[in-house]
């Protein structure tokens, strides 16, 4: 191995170092507490969306049902079944379209992941994705108020995998197959974070993402498509963006195309929307990212 290898070696290790004793403690209280969540308040979930369809909330029912969605720690995979069920109990199209598209783009474990990122950051997390739940259930009711909008043909709610007679060894087991599934991909993130930092110039980067802040945010939300693999693994590059100047509207549009358009939920979302309601999915996506961007920049 050569000085100058062995020297880069160094700096990169150096970095991650840092880059990881900053964000730890994060992925590890969101870890513990999104398997908390998964293994006592699955049943609770239920038992509000059923309260709103039982309460007859009209147009109202949008909001709830979103703010359940950010609640429930459930994966893509894990979501549509449980919104078939729903459906197949009558559940309105609007409700489950609000509950999906803030389910998909936050849960608690990556609403604590945020709070590496700073109190105002994380309050745009929350403030946004919310809304876009909500903006998901309004189109819904307004263009397809009398057909539906989901075909969830084929999908039933699977037996669930906390079933230990234990509730402590319960959860133990839900945080390590939290653990292997999240832990990879929060490795890289604070690799690619720390490369970011060693070999991207600022100034290259002030160019790309701060001086020209229409530019972007169309960068932003479009890097946020190909990206983003895991929650977790890209609050390390948000951080080191944001250190380096990238605005917060940047940040939000990055925040909304990445999970929505992560390819795991892109293949499950494929299946229960059809090929024209997919696109229109899409578009809406680019749409709620860039007008969050735009706002935010304005705030």
């Amino acid at each position: 191995m050569t000085e100058i290898v062995r020297r880069e070696i160094i700096y990169i290790w150096y970095y991650f170092g840092i880059q990881l004793k900053q964000i730890f403690f994060y992925w590890a209280l969101g870890i513990v507490i999104g398997s908390a969540i998964s293994v006592f308040g699955k049943n609770k979930i239920h038992s509000l969306m059923s309260v709103i369809q039982d309460k007859h909330l009209g147009i109202m029912g949008i909001i709830p049902a979103s703010l359940i969605g950010i609640a429930s720690p459930l994966c893509m995979y894990g979501t549509i079944p449980l919104a078939a069920a729903f459906s197949e109990k009558g559940m309105r199209d609007d409700y489950l379209a609000a509950f999906m598209m803030s389910s998909i783009l936050l849960n608690p474990q990556l609403l604590i992941y945020s709070a590496a990122l700073g109190n105002f950051a994380l309050c745009v997390r929350f403030i946004s994705c919310f809304l876009c739940g909500i903006a998901a259930g309004l189109a819904i009711r307004i263009f397809y108020r009398d057909k539906h909008f989901f075909d969830f043909t084929g999908f039933s709610e699977g037996a669930s995998r906390d079933t230990h007679p234990n509730m402590l060894i319960r959860l133990v087991k839900n945080i390590g197959r939290n653990i292997k599934a999240t832990g990879p991909y929060f490795i890289v993130g604070i690799l690619l974070s720390a490369l970011f930092q060693r070999y991207v110039p600022a100034d290259a980067f002030a160019k790309l993402f701060v001086n020209n802040e229409g530019f972007g945010l169309l960068m932003a939300a479009t890097v946020g498509v190909p990206l983003y693999a895991c929650g977790g693994g890209t609050i390390p590059l948000l951080q080191q963006w944001l250190a380096d100047g990238m605005s917060m509207g940047s940040a939000s549009a990055f925040m909304i195309t990445g999970p929505s358009t992560k390819i795991t939920n892109l293949g499950a979302l494929k299946i229960v929307l059809g090929v024209k309601h997919f696109a229109l999915y899409i578009i809406f996506v680019m749409l709620s990212a860039l007008i969050s961007g735009v706002i935010v920049n304005l705030i």
